[in-house]
């Protein structure tokens, strides 16, 4: 990789940008106008990356201009650099600071450069995503329904019909744009052709896991958040854990975990037999999602459906 590493602290009306080694700090308008700007005076760099953090959906357009433009750019995890920060010691905070704490984050880290999604798959990627918020609604409003006086559970009630009408609306959105495009039509058809996986699932890993299929199985589990770590120091040894990845996804697939270990004949034997070893049960789900996981991922790889005797 390149020795020149760019840190871009993105804000609602402005970008700040740091590069380093050589220290230069600058800042342009977050607009069409300051993209372009932004664009020229970072071609002639040979950058190496240039990172942005997640800042809630104002980094799209950034992202998209800058790849757009050859440049190779990523998206780095807010939580990890807030990390990176206390690690350093570096108490104060403005946006120019922001903007070195990333580009030193980056330099540090070397995250890898992958291709940002097509529009496309933005779209399904949003679909998918706005889906999720309208059950997650659906959810709370029951829950409140429950212990609403009737007067309030009425009003709670006609609440849920306009989002039952919406996640309705929504549901054939995303039906359409899955149907539109051959491609993902085959793709959704050879996900789900494994006993546990089903059309919301499918379409949550072709929306918000692009890269299922071009990475080794120890790689696409971390990349989800599957791959357990371990804790141990000296002679203590304490369990391991899975965490960060893409929350959506792992939820996705412990879904399917949870279906598969009662009707996929493999990964029910496979769960049985973690059980029978004394896993506790929770563990045994861990397993099976990061094993279906795996059979996903080779699948999307030889684009074969499922074989259970291959599995």
């Amino acid at each position: 990789m390149d020795a020149t590493v760019v840190g871009i602290d993105v804000s609602k009306d402005r970008l700040d940008v740091h590069v380093r080694p050589a220290g230069d700090a600058f800042a342009v308008a977050r607009d069409g106008k300051g993209i372009a700007e932004l664009i020229e005076r970072l071609r002639p760099l040979g950058c190496g990356v240039i990172a942005l953090e997640a800042t809630g959906g104002f980094e799209t357009v950034v992202a998209a201009g800058l790849a757009g433009a050859g440049l190779p750019v990523v998206v780095v995890n807010p939580a990890q650099v807030r990390a990176f920060r206390r690690a350093l010691g570096q108490r104060a905070k403005t946006d120019p600071i922001d903007a070195a704490v990333i580009a030193h984050y980056a330099e540090a880290t070397r995250p890898p450069v992958r291709a940002l999604p097509d529009a496309a798959t933005q779209l399904l990627a949003d679909l998918v995503a706005r889906r999720r918020q309208i059950v997650e609604m659906i959810k709370a409003e029951r829950q409140r329904e429950a212990r609403a006086p009737a007067r309030i559970a009425k009003s709670i009630a006609r609440l849920i019909r306009a989002l039952e009408k919406e996640l309705a609306s929504v549901d054939s959105d995303i039906d359409d744009a899955v149907r539109g495009s051959p491609v993902w039509a085959a793709q959704e058809e050879l996900l789900a052709s494994v006993p546990g996986v089903g059309k919301t699932i499918a379409r949550t890993l072709l929306a918000e896991l692009p890269e299922l299929g071009r990475l080794d199985r120890r790689q696409i589990a971390a990349l989800v958040g599957l791959a357990p770590f371990t804790r141990q120091s000296g002679q203590w040894r304490g369990r391991s854990f899975i965490g960060g990845g893409r929350t959506a996804v792992r939820s996705a697939l412990f879904m399917g975990a949870m279906v598969a270990a009662r009707f996929n004949p493999t990964l029910k034997a496979f769960r049985d037999k973690l059980v029978a070893a004394g896993k506790p049960k929770l563990v045994a789900i861990v397993a099976v999602a990061r094993k279906l996981l795996t059979i996903l991922n080779a699948i999307t790889r030889t684009q074969q459906p499922w074989q259970p005797q291959n599995a």
